[in-house]
Protein backbone atom coordinates (compact mmCIF):
# COMPACT_ATOMS: atom_id res chain seq x y z
CA UNK A 1 0.00 0.00 0.00
CA UNK A 2 1.46 3.39 -0.96
CA UNK A 3 1.60 5.80 1.89
CA UNK A 4 1.83 9.46 2.47
CA UNK A 5 4.46 11.66 1.25
CA UNK A 6 8.11 11.07 3.42
CA UNK A 7 7.93 14.95 5.09
CA UNK A 8 4.07 14.94 5.55
CA UNK A 9 3.39 16.70 9.28
CA UNK A 10 6.34 18.38 8.95
CA UNK A 11 6.03 22.21 9.20
CA UNK A 12 8.03 24.44 7.63
CA UNK A 13 8.75 28.93 8.07
CA UNK A 14 10.51 29.78 5.42
CA UNK A 15 11.47 33.38 5.20
CA UNK A 16 11.40 34.61 1.80
CA UNK A 17 14.80 35.10 -0.07
CA UNK A 18 16.17 34.26 -3.25
CA UNK A 19 17.27 30.68 -4.78
CA UNK A 20 19.04 28.51 -2.18
CA UNK A 21 16.30 29.02 0.19
CA UNK A 22 13.44 28.72 -1.82
CA UNK A 23 15.52 25.68 -3.71
CA UNK A 24 15.68 23.79 -0.06
CA UNK A 25 11.83 24.63 0.92
CA UNK A 26 10.29 23.31 -2.61
CA UNK A 27 12.61 19.99 -2.01
CA UNK A 28 11.04 19.91 1.27
CA UNK A 29 7.56 20.79 0.00
CA UNK A 30 7.76 17.85 -2.80
CA UNK A 31 8.42 15.32 0.06
CA UNK A 32 5.29 16.46 1.61
CA UNK A 33 6.40 19.16 4.19
CA UNK A 34 4.14 21.84 5.28
CA UNK A 35 6.08 24.92 3.49
CA UNK A 36 4.78 28.57 4.86
CA UNK A 37 6.92 31.19 3.13
CA UNK A 38 7.00 34.85 5.27
CA UNK A 39 6.93 37.40 2.61
CA UNK A 40 7.89 41.20 3.25
CA UNK A 41 4.84 42.91 3.82
CA UNK A 42 4.14 45.85 1.25
CA UNK A 43 2.37 49.43 2.78
CA UNK A 44 -1.04 49.63 1.20
CA UNK A 45 -1.72 46.21 0.04
CA UNK A 46 -3.50 44.34 2.10
CA UNK A 47 -4.86 40.77 2.37
CA UNK A 48 -8.30 40.27 1.17
CA UNK A 49 -10.03 37.04 1.06
CA UNK A 50 -10.27 35.91 -2.26
CA UNK A 51 -7.24 38.37 -3.94
CA UNK A 52 -3.88 37.79 -4.58
CA UNK A 53 -1.46 40.61 -3.05
CA UNK A 54 1.96 41.39 -5.07
CA UNK A 55 3.48 38.28 -6.71
CA UNK A 56 7.07 37.71 -5.79
CA UNK A 57 10.11 36.68 -8.41
CA UNK A 58 10.60 33.65 -6.63
CA UNK A 59 9.45 30.77 -8.80
CA UNK A 60 10.16 27.74 -6.65
CA UNK A 61 6.87 27.76 -4.94
CA UNK A 62 5.23 24.97 -5.66
CA UNK A 63 3.11 23.43 -2.99
CA UNK A 64 4.07 26.26 -0.77
CA UNK A 65 1.65 28.56 0.98
CA UNK A 66 2.51 32.56 1.91
CA UNK A 67 1.78 35.18 4.23
CA UNK A 68 3.30 38.44 4.50
CA UNK A 69 4.55 39.37 7.79
CA UNK A 70 5.67 42.77 8.45
CA UNK A 71 8.88 42.35 10.30
CA UNK A 72 9.55 45.92 11.48
CA UNK A 73 6.18 45.42 13.58
CA UNK A 74 6.00 44.24 16.95
CA UNK A 75 3.45 42.18 16.56
CA UNK A 76 3.98 40.86 13.30
CA UNK A 77 7.20 39.95 15.62
CA UNK A 78 4.93 38.42 17.79
CA UNK A 79 3.05 36.43 15.31
CA UNK A 80 6.31 34.56 14.03
CA UNK A 81 7.28 33.96 17.01
CA UNK A 82 3.70 32.10 17.78
CA UNK A 83 4.10 30.42 14.56
CA UNK A 84 8.03 28.83 15.39
CA UNK A 85 6.21 27.53 18.56
CA UNK A 86 4.44 24.54 16.31
CA UNK A 87 7.39 24.23 13.22
CA UNK A 88 9.36 22.06 13.17
CA UNK A 89 12.02 24.21 10.65
CA UNK A 90 12.88 27.39 9.80
CA UNK A 91 14.70 28.33 6.98
CA UNK A 92 16.85 31.31 7.24
CA UNK A 93 18.48 32.73 4.16
CA UNK A 94 19.31 36.27 4.94
CA UNK A 95 23.03 37.03 5.65
CA UNK A 96 24.79 36.78 9.17
CA UNK A 97 22.62 38.57 12.05
CA UNK A 98 19.57 40.14 9.93
CA UNK A 99 17.00 37.65 11.86
CA UNK A 100 19.33 37.98 14.99
CA UNK A 101 18.23 42.30 14.97
CA UNK A 102 14.69 41.06 14.09
CA UNK A 103 14.95 38.93 17.84
CA UNK A 104 14.24 36.08 15.41
CA UNK A 105 17.27 34.14 16.10
CA UNK A 106 17.85 30.34 16.82
CA UNK A 107 18.62 31.02 20.68
CA UNK A 108 15.42 32.99 20.62
CA UNK A 109 13.29 30.65 18.67
CA UNK A 110 15.20 27.16 19.75
CA UNK A 111 13.99 28.62 23.52
CA UNK A 112 10.16 29.17 22.45
CA UNK A 113 10.58 25.74 20.74
CA UNK A 114 13.31 23.16 21.72
CA UNK A 115 12.19 20.64 19.05
CA UNK A 116 12.48 23.29 16.25
CA UNK A 117 15.59 22.98 13.40
CA UNK A 118 16.71 26.56 12.62
CA UNK A 119 18.28 26.03 8.83
CA UNK A 120 20.42 28.69 8.11
CA UNK A 121 21.87 29.26 4.83
CA UNK A 122 24.49 31.71 3.95
CA UNK A 123 26.74 32.48 0.93
CA UNK A 124 30.44 32.95 2.50
CA UNK A 125 31.39 30.98 5.32
CA UNK A 126 30.70 32.34 8.46
CA UNK A 127 33.91 32.70 10.05
CA UNK A 128 35.77 33.53 6.88
CA UNK A 129 37.28 36.48 5.98
CA UNK A 130 34.03 37.36 3.49
CA UNK A 131 31.55 37.01 5.84
CA UNK A 132 30.22 40.57 5.84
CA UNK A 133 30.28 40.81 1.68
CA UNK A 134 27.87 40.40 -0.32
CA UNK A 135 28.18 37.90 -2.72
CA UNK A 136 26.42 35.54 -5.99
CA UNK A 137 27.38 32.10 -7.12
CA UNK A 138 29.64 32.88 -9.10
CA UNK A 139 32.03 34.52 -6.04
CA UNK A 140 31.30 31.19 -4.35
CA UNK A 141 32.70 28.57 -6.78
CA UNK A 142 35.60 31.55 -6.95
CA UNK A 143 36.42 31.24 -3.71
CA UNK A 144 35.64 27.57 -3.33
CA UNK A 145 38.09 26.87 -5.79
CA UNK A 146 35.61 25.24 -8.03
CA UNK A 147 35.82 28.15 -10.52
CA UNK A 148 38.99 27.31 -11.16
CA UNK A 149 38.21 23.67 -12.66
CA UNK A 150 35.58 25.40 -15.19
CA UNK A 151 36.15 26.17 -18.55
CA UNK A 152 37.96 25.20 -21.81
CA UNK A 153 41.99 25.55 -22.30
CA UNK A 154 43.27 28.76 -22.79
CA UNK A 155 39.99 30.90 -21.56
CA UNK A 156 38.85 32.25 -18.62
CA UNK A 157 37.54 30.04 -15.54
CA UNK A 158 33.81 29.96 -16.83
CA UNK A 159 30.55 29.50 -14.18
CA UNK A 160 27.07 27.38 -15.50
CA UNK A 161 24.78 29.34 -14.86
CA UNK A 162 24.14 29.11 -10.67
CA UNK A 163 23.91 25.46 -10.84
CA UNK A 164 26.88 24.68 -8.28
CA UNK A 165 27.16 27.13 -5.46
CA UNK A 166 22.82 28.18 -5.60
CA UNK A 167 21.49 25.05 -5.96
CA UNK A 168 23.91 22.06 -5.81
CA UNK A 169 26.37 23.63 -3.09
CA UNK A 170 23.40 25.55 -1.38
CA UNK A 171 19.93 24.74 -1.36
CA UNK A 172 20.35 20.70 -2.04
CA UNK A 173 22.81 21.14 1.10
CA UNK A 174 20.38 22.68 3.27
CA UNK A 175 18.02 20.51 2.93
CA UNK A 176 20.31 17.52 3.10
CA UNK A 177 21.55 19.30 6.96
CA UNK A 178 17.89 19.67 7.42
CA UNK A 179 16.67 15.76 7.08
CA UNK A 180 20.39 14.93 9.50
CA UNK A 181 18.54 17.09 12.02
CA UNK A 182 15.25 15.35 11.67
CA UNK A 183 16.75 11.98 12.04
CA UNK A 184 18.52 13.24 15.37
CA UNK A 185 15.73 14.80 16.53
CA UNK A 186 13.81 11.29 16.95
CA UNK A 187 16.94 10.06 19.10
CA UNK A 188 17.68 12.98 20.99
CA UNK A 189 14.02 14.98 21.00
CA UNK A 190 15.36 18.10 20.18
CA UNK A 191 15.99 20.65 17.11
CA UNK A 192 19.51 22.31 16.74
CA UNK A 193 21.05 24.88 14.25
CA UNK A 194 21.98 23.24 10.34
CA UNK A 195 24.11 25.68 9.11
CA UNK A 196 24.83 25.80 5.32
CA UNK A 197 26.93 28.06 3.28
CA UNK A 198 27.58 27.83 -0.58
CA UNK A 199 31.19 27.77 -0.25
CA UNK A 200 31.55 24.74 1.53
CA UNK A 201 29.08 23.41 -0.39
CA UNK A 202 30.24 24.03 -3.31
CA UNK A 203 34.12 23.39 -2.25
CA UNK A 204 32.11 19.52 -1.17
CA UNK A 205 30.99 18.75 -4.66
CA UNK A 206 34.79 19.65 -6.05
CA UNK A 207 36.19 16.83 -3.73
CA UNK A 208 37.01 14.46 -6.71
CA UNK A 209 38.81 16.57 -9.00
CA UNK A 210 40.63 18.78 -6.37
CA UNK A 211 42.00 15.27 -5.28
CA UNK A 212 42.75 14.42 -8.77
CA UNK A 213 44.34 17.56 -9.38
CA UNK A 214 47.67 16.05 -8.52
CA UNK A 215 47.13 12.63 -10.60
CA UNK A 216 47.67 12.46 -14.39
CA UNK A 217 43.81 12.50 -14.51
CA UNK A 218 43.68 16.06 -13.76
CA UNK A 219 47.42 17.65 -13.75
CA UNK A 220 46.77 18.82 -17.31
CA UNK A 221 45.99 22.38 -16.23
CA UNK A 222 42.09 23.64 -16.61
CA UNK A 223 39.96 22.18 -19.93
CA UNK A 224 42.87 19.64 -20.54
CA UNK A 225 41.98 16.97 -18.68
CA UNK A 226 39.93 13.48 -19.52
CA UNK A 227 36.65 14.95 -18.00
CA UNK A 228 36.92 18.46 -18.17
CA UNK A 229 36.78 18.73 -22.45
CA UNK A 230 40.16 18.02 -22.96
CA UNK A 231 39.69 14.81 -24.32
CA UNK A 232 38.16 14.20 -28.13
CA UNK A 233 36.22 10.80 -26.69
CA UNK A 234 34.89 12.71 -23.99
CA UNK A 235 33.68 16.12 -25.11
CA UNK A 236 30.19 17.48 -27.36
CA UNK A 237 30.39 17.89 -31.25
CA UNK A 238 28.30 20.08 -33.31
CA UNK A 239 26.37 18.12 -36.13
CA UNK A 240 24.98 18.58 -39.70
CA UNK A 241 21.80 20.36 -38.73
CA UNK A 242 23.24 22.57 -35.92
CA UNK A 243 22.90 20.14 -32.68
CA UNK A 244 24.85 18.58 -30.60
CA UNK A 245 25.89 15.56 -29.60
CA UNK A 246 27.60 14.27 -26.31
CA UNK A 247 30.55 11.80 -26.34
CA UNK A 248 31.53 9.79 -22.96
CA UNK A 249 33.54 6.70 -24.72
CA UNK A 250 36.09 6.35 -21.99
CA UNK A 251 36.17 2.58 -21.29
CA UNK A 252 37.86 0.73 -24.35
CA UNK A 253 35.18 -1.62 -25.53
CA UNK A 254 32.64 1.37 -25.65
CA UNK A 255 35.25 3.87 -27.35
CA UNK A 256 35.64 0.72 -29.94
CA UNK A 257 31.72 1.06 -30.38
CA UNK A 258 31.84 4.68 -30.91
CA UNK A 259 34.50 5.16 -33.61
CA UNK A 260 33.06 2.00 -35.54
CA UNK A 261 29.69 3.99 -35.20
CA UNK A 262 31.54 6.81 -36.79
CA UNK A 263 32.60 4.99 -39.79
CA UNK A 264 36.54 5.68 -38.23
CA UNK A 265 37.69 2.71 -36.95
CA UNK A 266 40.23 1.98 -39.53
CA UNK A 267 42.03 5.22 -38.67
CA UNK A 268 45.51 4.45 -37.33
CA UNK A 269 45.00 6.48 -34.18
CA UNK A 270 41.47 4.43 -33.56
CA UNK A 271 42.28 1.24 -32.15
CA UNK A 272 41.80 0.80 -28.25
CA UNK A 273 45.69 0.95 -27.14
CA UNK A 274 46.66 4.23 -28.53
CA UNK A 275 43.08 6.18 -27.24
CA UNK A 276 44.95 7.44 -24.28
CA UNK A 277 47.87 8.15 -26.70
CA UNK A 278 47.68 12.48 -26.09
CA UNK A 279 50.12 12.58 -29.17
CA UNK A 280 47.09 11.25 -31.65
CA UNK A 281 44.20 13.40 -29.68
CA UNK A 282 44.47 16.20 -32.04
CA UNK A 283 44.07 14.39 -34.95
CA UNK A 284 41.38 11.96 -33.44
CA UNK A 285 39.38 15.00 -32.74
CA UNK A 286 39.62 16.88 -35.99
CA UNK A 287 38.16 13.52 -37.12
CA UNK A 288 35.37 13.25 -34.44
CA UNK A 289 34.30 16.73 -35.64
CA UNK A 290 34.76 16.45 -39.47
CA UNK A 291 32.38 13.45 -39.11
CA UNK A 292 29.87 14.48 -36.59
CA UNK A 293 29.01 17.05 -38.99
CA UNK A 294 28.41 15.09 -41.58
CA UNK A 295 25.12 13.74 -40.02
CA UNK A 296 22.21 15.46 -38.43
CA UNK A 297 21.92 14.66 -34.79
CA UNK A 298 18.48 12.72 -35.59
CA UNK A 299 20.47 10.64 -38.17
CA UNK A 300 23.32 9.85 -35.40
CA UNK A 301 20.69 9.31 -32.60
CA UNK A 302 19.56 6.65 -35.16
CA UNK A 303 23.06 5.59 -35.51
CA UNK A 304 23.75 5.12 -31.35
CA UNK A 305 20.58 4.32 -29.50
CA UNK A 306 20.37 1.60 -27.80
CA UNK A 307 24.50 0.67 -28.32
CA UNK A 308 26.76 1.50 -25.44
CA UNK A 309 28.73 3.84 -27.65
CA UNK A 310 27.94 6.25 -24.69
CA UNK A 311 27.08 9.07 -27.50
CA UNK A 312 23.74 10.61 -26.53
CA UNK A 313 21.86 14.29 -28.36
CA UNK A 314 22.17 16.90 -26.28
CA UNK A 315 18.48 17.67 -25.91
CA UNK A 316 17.31 21.53 -24.81
CA UNK A 317 14.49 22.24 -22.92
CA UNK A 318 12.16 23.57 -25.60
CA UNK A 319 12.42 20.12 -26.75
CA UNK A 320 11.84 18.50 -23.78
CA UNK A 321 8.89 19.79 -23.29
CA UNK A 322 7.29 17.72 -26.22
CA UNK A 323 5.15 15.11 -25.99
CA UNK A 324 7.62 13.20 -28.31
CA UNK A 325 10.53 13.22 -25.59
CA UNK A 326 9.59 11.50 -22.66
CA UNK A 327 13.11 12.15 -21.19
CA UNK A 328 11.19 15.49 -21.11
CA UNK A 329 9.44 14.34 -17.99
CA UNK A 330 9.87 16.25 -14.97
CA UNK A 331 9.64 13.84 -11.88
CA UNK A 332 10.75 13.76 -8.28
CA UNK A 333 13.95 13.95 -7.12
CA UNK A 334 14.12 10.49 -6.07
CA UNK A 335 11.44 7.79 -6.21
CA UNK A 336 10.36 6.46 -2.95
CA UNK A 337 8.30 3.29 -3.60
CA UNK A 338 6.06 3.27 -0.32
CA UNK A 339 6.24 7.07 0.79
CA UNK A 340 6.18 8.54 -2.99
CA UNK A 341 7.37 12.64 -2.94
CA UNK A 342 4.76 14.88 -4.76
CA UNK A 343 4.31 15.26 -8.34
CA UNK A 344 6.43 17.79 -9.75
CA UNK A 345 4.65 17.76 -13.27
CA UNK A 346 2.68 20.23 -15.13
CA UNK A 347 -0.31 21.04 -13.18
CA UNK A 348 0.78 19.73 -10.43
CA UNK A 349 -1.63 20.69 -7.70
CA UNK A 350 -1.52 20.89 -3.70
CA UNK A 351 -3.60 19.34 -1.21
CA UNK A 352 -3.11 22.08 1.12
CA UNK A 353 -3.82 25.21 -1.06
CA UNK A 354 -6.14 23.35 -4.00
CA UNK A 355 -7.53 26.56 -6.14
CA UNK A 356 -4.38 28.76 -4.89
CA UNK A 357 -3.59 28.90 -8.40
CA UNK A 358 -0.07 30.72 -8.25
CA UNK A 359 3.01 28.86 -7.05
CA UNK A 360 1.22 25.03 -7.17
CA UNK A 361 0.96 25.21 -10.85
CA UNK A 362 2.82 25.06 -13.60
CA UNK A 363 5.82 22.73 -11.28
CA UNK A 364 7.06 21.21 -14.76
CA UNK A 365 9.17 23.69 -17.01
CA UNK A 366 7.09 27.14 -16.15
CA UNK A 367 7.36 28.23 -12.52
CA UNK A 368 4.39 30.36 -11.12
CA UNK A 369 5.04 32.93 -8.65
CA UNK A 370 3.53 32.80 -5.64
CA UNK A 371 1.25 35.49 -4.07
CA UNK A 372 2.04 37.07 -0.91
CA UNK A 373 -0.85 35.85 0.70
CA UNK A 374 -1.11 32.48 -1.46
CA UNK A 375 -3.11 30.06 0.90
CA UNK A 376 -1.65 31.37 3.81
CA UNK A 377 -4.53 32.29 5.90
CA UNK A 378 -5.83 28.64 5.05
CA UNK A 379 -2.40 27.58 6.26
CA UNK A 380 -2.43 29.30 9.60
CA UNK A 381 -6.05 27.75 10.05
CA UNK A 382 -4.62 24.02 9.59
CA UNK A 383 -1.15 25.50 11.83
CA UNK A 384 -2.89 26.80 14.99
CA UNK A 385 -6.41 26.71 14.21
CA UNK A 386 -6.23 30.94 13.75
CA UNK A 387 -8.98 33.00 12.07
CA UNK A 388 -8.39 36.65 10.78
CA UNK A 389 -9.79 39.29 12.51
CA UNK A 390 -9.97 37.11 16.06
CA UNK A 391 -6.27 35.76 16.53
CA UNK A 392 -4.46 38.01 13.83
CA UNK A 393 -5.49 40.94 11.62
CA UNK A 394 -3.81 43.12 8.97
CA UNK A 395 -1.73 46.24 9.46
CA UNK A 396 0.59 48.09 6.81
CA UNK A 397 -0.20 45.28 4.26
CA UNK A 398 1.37 42.60 6.53
CA UNK A 399 -0.22 40.46 9.34
CA UNK A 400 -0.19 40.56 13.44
CA UNK A 401 -0.67 38.89 15.94
CA UNK A 402 -3.69 40.72 18.02
CA UNK A 403 -3.15 42.11 21.04
CA UNK A 404 -6.05 40.85 22.37
CA UNK A 405 -4.85 37.09 21.26
CA UNK A 406 -4.64 34.43 24.51
CA UNK A 407 -2.02 32.14 22.41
Amino acid sequence: MVGEAPLTGIKVLEFAGLAPGPFAGILLADAGADVLRIDRAVPGKTHTAGKQGPLTPDMLARYKSSIAVDLKSPSGIALIKQLAKAADVIIDPFRPGVLEKLGLGPDVLSALNPRIIYGRMTGFRRDGKYAAMAGHDINYLAVSGALSLLGRDGEKPHPPWNILADFAGGGAVLFKGILLAVIARQRTGRGQVVEANMVDGAAYLASFPRMALKTPLGNNGRGRNQLDGGCPFYDTYETKDGKYMSVGALEPQFYSILVEGLGLASQPWAAESRRNDRATWAEMQRQFEAAFRSKTRAEWEAVFDGTDACCTPVLEFPELEAETRREGDQRPIVTLRDTPMLAVDQGATSPAVQGQGPGVEGGGYEGTPLAADGGGEEALGRWFGLTRGKEYDVEKGGLVLETKSKL
